[in-house]
């Protein structure tokens, strides 16, 4: 073995061998063809003969194909132990093994999972490592594996293998001796910490030992964390932004209270209970799902739309911009009548004001302030002593809506500002009474105002917006994860490693028409009937080209779950741990009735 450096020699005294490396594998990415569609991943590894240098990020002749889920400092190197080769071979009876399968960079004798832990230490060569997180499975290692089932079986086998980061950069060959040089705080091991996040039950104590780790990466924390705030919801918090539960499954008839124009293209409509009771309370930022029937279509259709009003007020308020051609917009805008009953569904969504006492920014452009403007409410409504900043863009004072309302809430709060933005001014607009600046509301204009960088950031509006606003608040110093975005239409498409596609409209699938339960995609204005032909809910949604995103496809990593608007389903496999409430796995979920998805 190497010579020890300077920083193994002042923590020698507790070293000792524990393991053996028994194989060095790199691989650069490549593309692969996988169920019509080209993949771009480095999974595929091969072992090499005589040392390697390992350095800070990799090993040389090395890659990664998705530096979203794998790579950089924290998942430098990935190593996988031969007793789980062992455990593999038997379970799948398989026999067609080779030093790096599982796309592992070390294949190591010894270092279980169920033994190694968060934070530990080892010298291997002349290299020095610390633990950081276990492997986060994706679809990818089954491709590797010929076996879709793979990235589910590792979490509940509680196999999944584990990330170093290097300390100490050097050379490193088989034969290696893996000498360990210290254990991790709270020793927890690289199973339980698996288990911690991907199983049911996520238990209080553990959730807080696991946060005393330094050594843990910020993903893992990050999701401890939002499974300590909701630890009292159903579903997996760590895994995904969770939607408050449904007041109520389906489709429920409200009346019509009170219609009232905004602006040029913009109505508000103010929704009750055929009975005259208190709607449930939403929460601020949350949307409704309406089921209309406008005169010249053969079915109905479904939009969503954000709720604009007080969230507690006893009745909901939607706003609706009237787009060209749009039949559900045009039909709310000129046939909707005071008394009408619409169809809704509960208010739904996980774009939601947080409850900290952190300066508050809200950032839209022209329709985009409705699920804002519900923030500003609530935030009103509560006295809030928050630092509120109001950021909005229209073209002129005939299409800013809310402005009076917006200008009386924000009155209301003690340290709110404000800035108005019009593009195309009107001559008889004023600066300084009607908006603040001429011109388009820009990232460059956003660091001229220098928001406060400890912020919490809602943006809504058109997608080029907000992808300028989300960069320039991060080119500022806001953190990435402190902004909240809501598009307009469907969700974008997460697809980890898939080469980029034309975009297409949704559309029915290709072959025989299915004869099975209707589904709705509802943000993509599409029904088709389901086909037992697809194995799941994702793969008829891919069919079709509705935007879906995912990662496991085989119910672990929850990436996919959506928001079931109406219906119910089965799973094959089951999901690791079920979804929230309301809510359901796509990736291996099958209709038992006709379903409303929100995709």
């Amino acid at each position: 073995m190497s010579s020890p450096s300077s920083h193994t020699d002042r923590i020698q005294p507790r070293a000792h061998v524990v393991g053996t490396l028994l194989s060095v594998n790199i691989g650069t990415p490549k593309d692969v063809s996988w169920r019509g569609k080209t993949v771009f991943t480095g999974v595929f590894k091969h072992a090499v003969t005589g040392p390697r240098q390992v350095r800070r990020l990799n090993i040389d002749g090395d890659g990664q194909g998705d530096l979203a889920g794998h790579g950089g400092e924290q998942r430098a190197v990935f190593v996988y132990q031969i007793d789980s080769y062992r455990y593999w071979e038997r379970t799948l009876e398989r026999s067609d093994f080779v030093y790096g399968q599982f796309g592992e960079n070390f294949t190591v004798e010894r270092l279980g999972d169920d033994e190694v832990c968060i934070g530990d230490r080892y010298q291997i060569g002349s290299a020095v490592f610390e633990v950081t997180q276990p492997r986060v499975t994706c679809y990818r290692v089954g491709i590797r594996m010929n076996d879709p089932r793979i990235p589910a079986l590792l979490v509940s086998h509680r196999r999944p293998g584990f990330y170093f980061r290097v300390l100490e950069e050097g050379e490193v060959k088989a034969g290696d001796e893996i000498v360990k040089l210290a254990a991790g705080p709270e020793q927890m091991t690289v199973a339980e910490i698996d288990a911690l996040l991907y199983l049911p039950g996520h238990p209080h104590q553990q959730l807080l030992r696991a946060l005393q780790i330094p050594a843990l990466s910020m993903g893992w924390q990050a999701s401890f964390r939002a499974l300590l705030e909701g630890r009292a919801a159903s579903g997996n918090a760590g895994l995904t932004s969770q939607s408050p539960p449904p007041s109520w499954s389906g489709f429920r008839p409200l009346i019509v209270a009170g219609i009232e124009r905004e602006s040029d293209s913009i109505v508000s409509i103010r929704l009750e209970g055929p009975d005259g009771a208190p709607l449930p309370a939403a929460r601020p930022g949350q949307y409704l799902t309406l089921r209309i029937q406008p005169d010249d279509e053969h079915r109905s259709i479904l939009r969503n739309y954000s709720l604009s009003g007080p969230p507690g007020a006893g009745y909901y308020r939607i706003s609706v911009k009237r787009e060209p051609g749009g039949s559900a917009s045009g039909y709310l805008h000129a046939r909707l009548k005071v008394g009408d009953q619409v169809d809704i569904g509960a208010p739904r969504g996980t774009f939601i004001l947080d409850p900290t006492r952190a300066p508050v920014l809200l950032i839209s452009a022209g329709i985009g302030a409705t699920p804002l403007l519900a923030m500003l409410h609530a935030l009103a409504d509560e006295h809030s002593e928050r630092e509120v900043w109001w950021l909005h863009g229209a073209r002129s004072s005939r299409d800013h809506s809310f402005a009076a309302e917006a200008r009386a809430l924000l009155a209301s709060l003690p340290h709110a500002r404000t800035h108005v933005c019009y593009s195309r001014p009107a001559p008889d607009d004023i600066q300084g009474r009607d908006f603040d600046s001429a011109g388009r509301l820009s990232a460059a204009l956003l660091a001229d105002l220098e928001p406060p960088r400890d912020a919490e950031a809602y943006l809504c509006g058109p997608t080029p917006f907000m992808e300028e606003i989300s960069a320039g608040l991060v080119a500022i110093g806001l953190d990435a994860s402190r902004i909240h975005t809501e598009p307009f239409g469907p969700m974008p498409g997460q697809t980890p490693g898939i080469a980029s596609m034309p975009v297409r409209t949704p559309h029915p699938p290709a072959g025989r028409p299915g004869s099975g339960p209707t589904i709705e995609f509802a943000r993509s204005n599409l029904v088709v009937h389901w086909n037992g032909d697809y194995a799941n809910l994702l793969e008829l949604a891919e069919a079709c080209d509705v935007p879906v995103r995912w990662s496991c496809r085989t119910g672990v990593c929850h990436t996919c779950e959506t928001a079931l608007i109406s219906g119910k389903v089965g799973y094959s496999p089951d999901p690791v741990e079920p979804p929230a409430d309301g809510s359901l796995l796509i990736c291996c979920a099958q209709p038992q009735d006709s379903l409303v998805l929100d995709l």
